[in-house]
């Protein structure tokens, strides 16, 4: 999908938009509520409690920018309730249990809240009885991992090695099956509704304040004036900035409002120009900082282990 839109079209198409966020009080569904609110849309936000203090939801709170609902994706009666009451044009589904290592500590919760509650969503939206275009966001690591040096396709076939990756896999597989059972493209004036999923990873940004993110380790590490743990420091990743997916989420909403056949999954990423490995991002995050200095915890591990 290669489409040049301006924030102007954007906000021309959002504003007075009914749009649900699940999901608004992480680190993107409060970027996604700002920038909604910008556009003139009017909010309604389905979530947990935000997990850190003086995230950007936090920051945003004084605005009274969003009808904000703290409850659990995974109690779809109340889900249903809410979306009925809102009856909404879009809704953008980003809550989810995020963390790659938090999935290893909490396996069945993480597949639960993933697979299952995008499956309370679809449900949900499928008993709508008013028209609704829905982007359900999952992640850049729903794909099998051929461990090579080449970049994945939307046709590749999905996997996940860890917990968190393979939840987002089976919600990936829960949109295709409720896509071609309730909200098939070819049938849209019988059921009025348009589902796509958007896959992005590695985002960064301000305001996010998770645990085993690098971005926020960096900053605790060098506030504390402690060292920066690195567990891989020759993976490469494609960073992007938070608002570079969003305009993409955004952008697929509008021309999904417009045409059934952009109803379907997206990558969204950086150019591989743009790619770095986790080293480089680190030394930059010091260079602007002006101080500090990282470690090789995984050399640190290999070097503890007993000789075989």
């Amino acid at each position: 999908m290669e489409k040049l839109v301006s924030f102007e079209s954007l906000q021309s198409h959002y504003n007075n938009k009914r749009i649900f966020i699940t999901g608004h009080t992480g680190f993107k569904g409060a970027w996604l509520t700002a920038c909604l609110h910008l556009m003139g849309a009017k909010l309604k936000g389905y979530a947990l409690a935000p997990e850190y203090r003086n995230g950007l939801y936090d920051l945003l709170q004084p605005l009274n920018i969003i009808d904000s609902v703290l409850a659990d994706i995974r109690d779809r009666d109340r889900l249903q309730k809410e979306l009925d009451s809102f009856r909404p044009d879009y809704i953008f589904h980003l809550a989810a249990q995020p963390l790659v290592r938090r999935s290893y500590e909490i396996p069945a919760e993480t597949f639960d809240v993933n697979v299952t509650g995008t499956a309370n969503l679809l449900q949900s939206v499928h008993s709508l009885s008013n028209k609704c275009t829905v982007v359900v966001i999952t992640t850049d690591k729903v794909y099998e991992n051929r461990e090579q040096d080449v970049l994945y396709k939307e046709d590749d076939a999905l996997g996940g090695f860890d917990p968190y990756s393979a939840s987002k896999a089976c919600a990936e597989l829960v949109v295709s099956s409720f896509r071609s059972s309730f909200f098939n493209p070819a049938q849209y004036t019988s059921h009025q509704k348009k589902l796509a999923s958007a896959r992005a990873g590695n985002v960064i940004g301000g305001g996010d304040w998770s645990r085993d993110r690098i971005i926020p380790d960096i900053v605790r590490a060098l506030t504390q004036g402690k060292d920066i743990d690195v567990r891989n420091p020759a993976s490469v990743r494609p960073w992007q900035h938070v608002l570079e997916p969003l305009a993409g989420y955004l952008v697929l909403g509008m021309l999904m409002d417009t045409d059934s056949r952009y109803a379907t999954a997206y990558n969204f990423g950086p150019l591989p120009n743009d790619h770095l490995t986790v080293k480089d991002l680190v030394e930059r995050a010091i260079k602007t900082w002006s101080s500090g200095r990282w470690i090789d915890t995984q050399m640190q591990s290999s070097r503890m282990k007993p000789d075989c």
